[in-house]
């Protein structure tokens, strides 16, 4: 070994810290899962499923294995079983749910698809102290809920997990459902261990967890639930467990998990490639959700020192995973080494072996035969460092991946609802307006229509006036009817009688125009009249422009009464004011 390491010391070294310092950290893991013991039931318990457990269950697409996980919740007697999904989902789902219970299971909807709304309406319709979230998949043991339930008496008690196994799709199971069974077997040896050592959890898996319902009925809760943004702008849909499970650290509850087999729950996993869709997922919440706890709420450096060091851990281990292939490969290319390169390489192989099999033994005493699946669950770990390293520069994709329909998150639902919202209001505007449109153009017909009438009767008017005045012109020029000069004999009578046939003969045209005018304005009135009795365009007739328009109206018609008034004088008496070049007499025809 000394030979092997003298010219390289500056490599090995560090790599051999790394490495025990990555099997130290193991080992006080899987010490303290051994230590770990899960709570008892009482005999005498606080709560009871019968009376204080309502089960939701957000879902969108629930198939047959719904029928077996609700049989699985209704052994555990609980008070009642939410179903929150779509509202075009409502009748397959109620069909589905009467065929197992119809008087225990009750289906409720929201308009479109999104867990953390469909959590939020099943939180506002439970009634009982305690609010369990499932997913349609999730199958219980018989006593589930009295592990869960035996958590809760701690009254500071806020949240409850529980561990997991693999349940297959079809008749055995894919590589791809063994590589999730060895996840869950290395999760639940993790979460055991935190548990143990300072009572946390870096999250309460949202395929089943219990909380207390005054805490998630909340407006405060359901509020920042429902718009959660990462980096202020980026809408989260999934995550909801992890959400959850800050929030109760954050605001002082204590949270369990219970890993062990009365409380142990079977789930389904993609049995495709679709199941690193899926790790993706979880991986770029998980950074999400370690980020906030580190270095933004900060609360878990003083509540659970230990699970603070296992973020801060996960976020180099992509680095101190990726070392050891890396460092293989170096000393394969450099090739200066007295062993064969096949030496070093099958050496490190067995090692890997070795150590990954520790970790899985719970797994492999269970399902000795997933053995031959070692090998791909190493491969496995590397994509996965890789894939880390990848989920941490796109933080910003935050849609489901898995399934289609449901990346709509809360905010973006409220921004789609405000725009219907305007468009409806749109629409009632221009429905409304329409009438008042038509009303101002009938409004504007009228007011041309007073217009021109008005017109015409001042054109009339002046038609008239300038007939009077050619006509006495023509009277003047032909010495007709003209009255006598002031200094002829009797011109004082004859002046007196000319003067009456002027003045009566005025009155009469005066008469006959005024009855005229007065027949036109009945008509415009009458036109008018007709406009403002429709009452939906009364405020309409308040309007600056109409009133201002009918003040204008009203000048043009008292300026032709005065001047008619002045054409009158002017016929009765214009000939007695000496500016005649016939009548030269000072005082006037008086």
């Amino acid at each position: 070994m000394l030979q092997l390491t003298k010219d390289t010391f500056a490599v090995f070294v560090p790599l051999g810290l790394i490495g025990f310092y990555r099997y130290l950290w193991f080992t006080i893991k899987l010490l303290a899962y051994f230590f770990y013991r899960p709570m008892k039931p009482k005999d005498n318990p606080t709560y009871r499923p019968e009376y204080d457990v309502t089960i939701v269950v957000p879902t969108i697409d629930a198939g047959e294995e719904f029928k077996e996980a609700a049989h699985s919740w209704l052994e555990n007697n609980p008070k009642e079983i939410i179903i929150i999904t779509e509202t075009k989902m409502r009748e397959p789902l109620q069909e589905l749910a009467n065929s197992v219970d119809p008087t225990r299971i009750r289906v409720l909807t929201v308009p479109k698809a999104n867990k953390r709304l469909q959590m939020v309406e099943g939180i506002r319709n439970t009634t009982s102290e305690i609010v369990v979230f499932a997913d349609d998949d999730a199958i219980w043991a018989p006593t589930t809920l009295e592990y869960i339930l035996a958590c809760f008496e701690d009254p500071n008690m806020g949240g409850v997990g529980t561990s997991q196994t693999v349940k297959s799709v079809g008749h055995y199971q894919t590589v791809w459902e063994v590589l999730a069974g060895f996840r869950l077997t290395i999760r639940n040896i993790e979460i055991a261990a935190s548990t143990h050592i300072d009572g946390g959890v870096c999250c309460l898996s949202g395929r089943t967890a219990a909380y207390r319902t005054c805490i998630l009925q909340d407006p405060q809760f359901q509020y920042q639930f429902t718009h959660d943004f990462w980096l202020g702008k980026y809408p989260l849909n999934s995550g909801d467990d992890k959400f959850l499970t800050r929030w109760m650290v954050y605001h002082g509850w204590n949270t369990y998990v219970q890993v062990c087999k009365e409380a142990e729950l079977l789930s389904t996993f993609k049995d495709n490639w679709r199941f690193v869709k899926q790790v993706l997922r979880w991986t770029r919440n998980t950074w999400r959700s370690d980020f906030r706890s580190l270095f933004t709420e900060r609360r878990i450096w003083s509540r659970h020192p230990y699970v603070a060091f296992t973020m801060v851990d996960k976020i180099f281990n992509p680095i101190t995973l990726l070392s050891g292939p890396i460092s293989v490969m170096a000393m394969m290319i450099k090739g200066d080494f007295h062993l064969p390169i096949w030496d070093i390489i099958i050496s490190y192989v067995v090692w890997l072996m070795m150590t990954r099999i520790v970790k899985l033994l719970p797994h492999l005493f269970r399902r000795p035969q997933d053995i031959i699946w070692v090998p791909a669950f190493l491969i496995f770990g590397y994509y996965f460092a890789i894939m880390k390293i990848y989920a941490l520069f796109t933080l910003h994709e935050v849609g489901w991946g898995t399934r289609a329909g449901i990346d709509q998150t809360p905010a973006e639902l409220a921004q789609e609802k405000e725009k219907q919202q305007l468009e409806q209001q749109e629409q009632q505007q221009q429905q409304q307006q329409q009438p008042r449109l038509d009303t101002e153009k009938t409004a504007l017909s009228h007011s041309a229509a007073t217009q021109a009438a008005i017109s015409a009767a001042a054109a009339a008017a002046t038609a008239t006036h300038y007939e009077q005045q050619q006509l006495m012109q023509k009277n003047m020029s032909m010495n007709v009817d003209l009255p006598p000069r002031p200094d002829s004999p009797g011109s004082r009578d004859l002046i007196r009688h000319f003067s009456r046939q002027q003045e009566q003969q005025a009155q009469r045209q005066a008469g006959q125009q005024r009855a005229g005018r007065s027949q036109r304005m009945e008509e415009i009135d009458d036109n008018d009249n007709e406009y403002y009795k429709d009452p939906d365009v009364y405020e309409y007739n308040q309007d600056d422009e109409l009133a201002q328009y009918f003040a204008q109206a009203d000048a043009a018609l008292a300026s032709m009464e005065e001047e008619d008034y002045g054409h009158s004088r002017t016929i009765n008496h214009g000939y007695g004011r000496g500016g005649s070049s016939r009548g030269g007499g000072k005082g006037g025809y008086m």
